[in-house]
């Protein structure tokens, strides 16, 4: 089945990456990072078929050399948080071979993204999970935009606010109001909705032309209309662990909810048939002149199987079993009409509808759950980051000579790097100082119990469509037999 998957993240000093690692994981080569110092070697990476720096005519010879065009956007880059590259990941499609998947891609990168000034550097994977090929493309492009005079451009530009007579308007120092305006669109989010668009087209339009029966829809489960939870990313190490058999919180929850969607489609799809199923029975009954609104389906029922029970009668061997059988079935199915105030064709509708409702809130309730939990474990990955730095950042403070001071950062830059990174976004989310790792894993097991309790809300759901698949399949049944006695009754 073809997979629609087009995720874009950026990679960022502010979350603590590099984009020379990140370059040299998904190209899976051995980089030297001049800005950090380090070698980050990923030669023994398997799965990568094939990389391509593509770009704008203008680019530096020098660029297509990657060791060479990441540590010139690093140098570029001055600000400790810094937005240093966006960072793509596309699904290619199991029903294309490797070259078409390749040569796709390609088409797609020229056409949407070196054609508006991006410089990309594209990576394709096609690692293998359980004997099942799962071919992708990563694409890292610098932010920062390059002249056609083939230096870098700025990111953005002020557009300085004025009244309205057109004098500049001053903040309390006596300074202009601006605001910084983004010099490329490649960050907007219609942008990105285009491109989403445009890949499954371009996907789309490669089936038709070599008539494969498949497709795939860029649109969000919600404007698709489906009530499915999506999956959390689980990232190159989580997914490397779970490959060894370590069972991990995030491969658990993904495991979770791959069984909750399968699930819920398959109810979502057996509650709609059930809907369009009564539509049927509405028709049959007014085709036998019987108002759906005045027929009791409890009569229906009955009906039904007091036949069942007189074919038992026919036969000696195993009448009693059945008829044993039939008067469980048929007690049962009285009292799910009777508890549910179930009487007509309209009321066995409405309740129908309200079981989709209420499959529809625990997608919903899924949702919710899932980026809270992914709240809680940011938060509690900047705490310790923030806590592991400030014993050292005290433990520096407290020496007396500048020697042993510069020596001390050196030897821990990357954990001071994290350490302000975290400091800095716990102070913007008002959490320095407040945070409780008890209270947030506590707050996470409570959301997991919750989860929990929804999947048995989700099993009694599933029963309670069975009972539903049984009424209007033995109502139906019920009303064809009375159909086929009257067109016997019409040729008598």
């Amino acid at each position: 089945m073809a997979l629609y998957h087009f995720h874009v993240d950026q990679v960022s000093r502010s979350a603590g990456k590099a984009v020379v690692a990140s370059a040299a994981y998904r190209a899976g080569e051995k980089l030297h990072d001049d800005y950090y110092g380090e070698t980050f070697d990923y030669t023994h990476k398997g799965g990568v078929i094939a990389t391509k720096i593509m770009a704008p005519d203008y680019m530096p010879e020098s660029f297509y050399d990657r060791e060479t065009l990441w540590n010139a956007v690093e140098a570029v880059e001055k600000h400790s948080k810094a937005q240093l590259a966006y960072s793509f990941d596309i699904a290619l499609m199991n029903e294309l071979s490797r070259e078409e998947n390749w040569e796709l891609a390609k088409k797609f990168i020229s056409d949407n993204f070196v054609s508006r000034g991006m410089i990309c550097d594209v990576a394709f994977h096609e690692p293998e999970k359980d004997g099942i090929s799962n071919p992708h493309i990563h694409v890292l492009c610098p932010i920062r935009p390059m002249n056609e005079d083939g230096t870098w451009g700025a990111k953005q530009r002020r557009e300085y606010l004025v009244n309205a007579d057109g004098n500049p308007i001053l903040d309390g120092r006596g300074r202009p109001l601006f605001n910084a305006v983004w010099t490329t669109d490649w960050g907007r989010p219609e942008t990105l909705e285009e491109w989403r668009e445009n890949w499954a087209k371009l996907v789309n339009d490669t089936f038709r032309e070599k008539s494969i029966d498949a497709s795939i829809d860029h649109r969000s489960y919600k404007e698709q209309g489906l009530d499915i939870i999506p999956q959390i990313h689980e990232g190159p190490h989580v997914r490397e662990m779970e490959k060894k058999g370590i069972r991990t919180r995030k491969g658990e929850m993904n495991r979770f909810i791959r069984n909750m969607n399968k699930g819920i489609k398959a109810l979502k799809d057996k509650l709609n048939t059930i809907i369009e199923v009564i539509a049927e029975i509405s028709k049959e009954m007014r085709a036998l002149s019987m108002e759906p609104k005045e027929v009791s389906l409890l009569e229906c029922l009955t009906k039904y199987f007091d036949e069942r029970n007189a074919v038992a009668e026919r036969f000696a061997y195993g009448s009693q079993k059945a008829k044993c059988t039939n008067l469980k079935k048929e007690s049962r199915l009285l009292m799910v009409l009777k508890e549910n105030h179930i009487r007509t064709v309209d009321d066995l509708k409405k309740y129908a509808g309200q079981k989709q409702a209420e499959l529809s809130d625990i997608a919903k309730s899924g949702n919710a759950k899932k980026n809270r939990v992914k709240e809680i474990k940011q938060i509690l990955q900047y705490y310790a980051w923030y806590k592991e730095g400030k014993v050292i950042q005290e433990q520096i403070a407290g020496q007396h000579f500048k020697k042993r001071k510069a020596a001390m950062q050196a030897q821990n830059q990357e954990v001071l790097h994290k350490y302000y990174i975290a400091k800095s976004i716990l102070t913007e989310k008002k959490l320095l100082g407040k945070v409780d790792p008890a209270t947030l894993k506590k707050e996470m097991q409570a959301l997991e119990t919750e989860a929990n309790r929804e999947y048995e809300r989700y099993k009694e759901l599933s029963k309670d469509a069975k009972q539903l698949w049984d009424i209007v399949s033995y109502s139906q049944k019920m009303l064809a037999d009375r159909k086929a006695l009257r067109r016997e009754e019409r040729c008598l």
